[in-house]
């Protein structure tokens, strides 16, 4: 792909969506970005804000119709925008399962859907899910997330198989903890059940450590732009933790995995 595509970020108001489309329109890209409110969105350097709420179908063809009418085509879609929850899976309601996976799983498909029809009609594009290691890895605490981003691995995964016919590819980004909101801020669930309270903390401590400790989103925008400009791979992790993690997973022994990611999460 060239570096005058035209380039579409879900999520740019702050975090790994922002840095990411930052990156593209330092490449030359015709970079839009979506946001809830451009009225208080703050502004990026060679990017078009795009109002869209992808939990909302007629927000998501708005704003995609509006890109179309604007530059004619769509070649990357970037899907970045996310949540996240902690809590124990028992305490996890429906209703916060729900809004979860209507973000991170649906307003993915719905984003998905809206482009698909011009990328067909011009025969090229790419598709890049910003998943998770924890699409890859189990999650105590975070079991919500995890099962929506294993959702998400599935449907990418899935779909490549289906629109490669038309030139279009879809690849899997996997990152790890990240030095952003999304993951310093993880709220908790609403209900609290006493037994899992020791755990819960220790795994909420682990998480703002390893949150600490992070790099920032640049390298996975790095990464991202590269699985959107470069050679399709189905999956790429940025370097650090995230690609150890992927091979552990990939390599290791069920006990070692098991182990260690006890250990990252603060668990005996």
């Amino acid at each position: 792909m060239s570096n005058s595509n035209v380039v579409l970020v879900t999520g740019v108001s702050s975090g790994i969506g922002r840095a990411t489309a930052m990156k593209f329109a330092e490449r030359g890209c015709q970079v839009f970005g979506t946001v809830r409110s451009t009225a208080t969105a703050q502004p990026i350097a060679g990017v078009e804000m795009i109002q869209m709420d992808i939990r909302d179908e007629a927000s998501v063809q708005r704003g995609i119709g509006e890109i179309i009418s604007r530059a004619d085509r769509i070649d990357v879609l970037v899907n970045s925008a996310g949540v996240t929850l902690l809590g124990a899976t028992e305490e996890t309601s429906i209703a916060e399962a729900q809004s979860l996976f209507d973000t991170n799983v649906l307003g993915l498909l719905r984003t998905t859907q809206a482009v698909l029809p011009r990328m067909r009609a011009q025969r090229s594009g790419r598709i890049v899910n910003v998943s998770s290691v924890l699409g890859l890895l189990p999650a105590p605490y975070m079991g919500l997330y995890s099962a929506s981003k294993h959702a998400v691995e599935g449907m990418s995964e899935t779909l490549d198989h289906e629109v490669r016919k038309f030139g279009i590819r879809v690849v899997l980004v996997e990152p790890s903890f990240t030095r952003t909101n999304l993951d310093a801020n993880a709220p908790p669930t609403t209900s609290k059940i006493s037994d899992y309270d020791d755990e819960r903390e220790l795994v909420l401590r682990a998480v703002q450590k390893n949150v600490r400790n992070a790099p920032e989103p640049d390298g996975v925008a790095n990464t991202i732009v590269e699985a959107a400009l470069g050679s399709w791979r189905m999956r790429r992790t940025p370097a650090g933790q995230a690609s150890v993690l992927s091979k552990l997973r990939r390599f290791m022994p069920a006990g070692p995995v098991d182990a260690s990611l006890r250990k990252a999460f603060g668990l005996s």
